[in-house]
């Protein structure tokens, strides 16, 4: 019993120092958020935390912008379907965008589709510290410990944002504006139905 209790004392003073250890880390400042490196490290403890939605801040202006034109196109396709589909054909129209019509903002619209389209698991399995920084102009790219290159741009209130999800996201915005277009043809479609039954109904 006596040699035991020297182990335990060892023991509980090593999980109190590795405990204060990762304390210091953890609350270690990061670079600011006018840096590229620090934008990128931001990302990380957003994903790392299971936050991607906190991540949205750390988008380029474009990919925002995109975001909140996905979820006001989706929800104004939704209230035209209700407006005017036939009511046995509402829930099969607004069915596929339903989530991103209903989305807070454009931050919740990235969270869902970076979950969808495995966003957040490419983020978990390339994230690590970054290793350098390249910065040409209003861009600037993050090199991480293991080589991942990912791409900034320099917003106009000098924050830096990701550029890696753009594309993806505009081109949703331009499929949910398409979407919109065609609902809002069927829409006229139908009331110039019921319009034309109330005539002959007269």
């Amino acid at each position: 019993m006596r040699r035991r209790w020297p182990l335990a004392i060892v023991a509980a003073v090593l999980a109190l120092a590795l405990f204060f250890a990762q304390r210091a880390i953890s609350d270690r400042p990061f670079p600011s958020n006018t840096t590229p490196d620090g934008a990128y490290v931001r990302i990380g403890r957003a994903i790392t935390e299971g936050q991607p939605r906190a991540a949205f801040a750390y988008l380029e202006t474009e990919a925002q912008w995109a975001a909140y034109s996905i979820r006001d196109l989706r929800s104004k396709a939704t209230e035209r379907v209700r407006a005017s589909y036939p009511l046995d054909q509402r829930a099969a129209a607004v069915a596929p965008w339903a989530e991103e019509a209903s989305a807070p903002d454009g931050a919740d619209v990235f969270a869902l589709l970076a979950a969808q389209r495995g966003w957040i698991a490419r983020l978990e399995r390339d994230l690590s510290g970054a290793a350098s920084v390249e910065i040409h102009g209003d861009r600037a790219t993050v090199v991480t410990g293991r080589g991942t290159r990912y791409p900034f741009h320099r917003r106009d209130n000098g924050m830096w944002g990701l550029t890696l999800f753009t594309a993806e996201l505009q081109a949703e915005a331009e499929r949910a504006a398409r979407d919109l277009e065609v609902v809002e043809r069927a829409a006229g479609d139908y009331e110039r139905a019921a319009q034309s039954g109330e005539g002959r109904g007269r």
